[in-house]
């Protein structure tokens, strides 16, 4: 049976229809090209606008940045370089690392390298880790700059470090800061030792027989302090403590303090007041140390025999108990209206026998050290009004 025939006019439309679509798809065809070189110029368009973008920030950074191989070689150096060290670039890329450090800092830093490196070949690897160091860098004209210079691994597409990448930060300011700050709490230091010192005049007024006491018992207590290992910071303290831990005695009436026929118990009980009655006098000066707290303890044992609060062990502050260790050991040791020196050997005696019991048992083999195997003496008693600093050097030599 014969297909019936198509109208014309739908021949006509299947006809436009076809073309339509093939110009269609000749436009796409045509505009594909245009499309692309549209996208790559967009594409190289946005990378050479961030590589500018970095390019400018660096170059226009305060910090100085910089790049090494992995042999220090110098493999980049940004302009910041010339306001850091007056080097141009062109100077400073041909100058070796090591001519740029000081000695000191670039053994620092080969030695912060190798062992970065030493981490970097583990099988766990952080790419973003990076190490800051403060070192010095020696400028064209041959000053010394400190700067803070934060080092971080570049790596290839291995994940192998193939350049060492450093940004370098000019701390002189804070540096200078830092120096006044140091001067200042210097400054503050030498006025409390004088205000120390004038305490220290009034209580060897009160009482001569005992004129010397409280140096001689802060040179034993630094040195043992010392012996120890306790900070510069403690001794500070402990020897500010030691030169006035008898100052609560001003309270005390001069006539008890020099009685030479003993003392009663209600006199006695006055003289236990003095570590309260010094503490009372201390407590409100702004000391940076535990200054109070020494001298309200130094009477205090391990045992909790002690005054005036009858703390034990730990509670005890340990500047504390040295200081008990040298006012015991001076104290026997040193003549008194009441009795005679007892010496040197009667006073150790007493610290070994109650050691653990009374006294701390590391505070007291540092002195047995001392005296037995160091050969520890005091220093003559200086006269009132002798610098501190002499007083606390001497207890530093011993």
């Amino acid at each position: 049976m014969a297909k019936p025939r198509r109208k014309a006019q739908d021949r006509g439309a299947g006809l436009v229809r076809n073309v339509v679509h093939r110009q269609v798809d000749l436009d796409e065809a045509a505009t594909e090209p245009l499309m692309s070189k549209r996208t790559r110029r967009r594409v190289e368009r946005a990378v050479f606008d961030s590589k500018e973008r970095y390019r400018l920030i660096v170059e226009h950074a305060a910090d100085a940045m910089w790049t090494v191989d992995m042999n220090m070689r110098p493999t980049y150096m940004s302009p910041s370089i010339t306001r850091l060290l007056g080097y141009s670039v062109q100077e400073a890329m041909a100058r070796p690392m090591q001519e740029i450090f000081t000695p000191v800092s670039f053994k620092l830093v080969t030695g912060l390298l190798k062992e970065e490196l030493g981490i970097d070949n583990r099988d766990q690897k952080d790419l973003a880790r990076s190490r800051t160091l403060e070192l010095e860098l020696i400028r064209k004209d041959g000053s010394l700059v400190p700067v803070e210079v934060k080092y971080t691994f570049l790596h290839d597409v291995q994940a192998r470090p193939v350049e060492v990448l450093a940004i370098a930060r000019d701390i002189s300011e804070q540096k200078q800061a830092q120096e006044e700050a140091k001067q200042n709490t210097e400054r503050l230091i030498r006025a409390m030792e004088h205000a120390i010192q004038a305490m220290t005049i009034v209580v060897e007024m009160r009482d001569p027989h005992t004129a010397g006491h409280q140096q001689r018992a802060t040179q034993l207590a630094c040195a043992i302090a010392k012996e120890m290992g306790l900070s510069k910071e403690q001794i500070g303290g402990l020897r500010l403590a030691g030169l006035i831990h008898d100052i609560g005695k001003v309270r005390v009436p001069a006539e008890i303090l020099m009685n030479p026929d003993g003392l009663s118990e209600p006199e006695f009980m006055m003289i236990k007041a003095h570590p309260r009655l010094g503490y009372e006098i201390l407590r409100t000066i702004d000391f940076p140390w535990p200054v109070a707290q020494i001298v309200l303890q130094h009477h205090e044992r391990m045992d909790g025999s002690g005054y005036p609060s009858g703390l034990s062990g730990e509670d005890i502050i340990m500047e504390a108990r040295i200081l008990a260790i040298a006012d015991v050991v001076d104290a026997m040791a040193s003549h008194r209206p009441y009795r005679a020196a007892l010496g040197i050997d009667k006073a150790l005696e007493e610290i070994s026998q109650n050691k653990g019991v009374l006294y701390d048992s590391k505070a007291v083999d540092a002195c047995l050290t001392l005296f037995r195997n160091k050969r520890f003496e005091f220093e003559p008693h200086t006269q009132v009004g002798t610098s501190l600093d002499k007083i606390y050097h001497g207890a530093q030599r011993s």
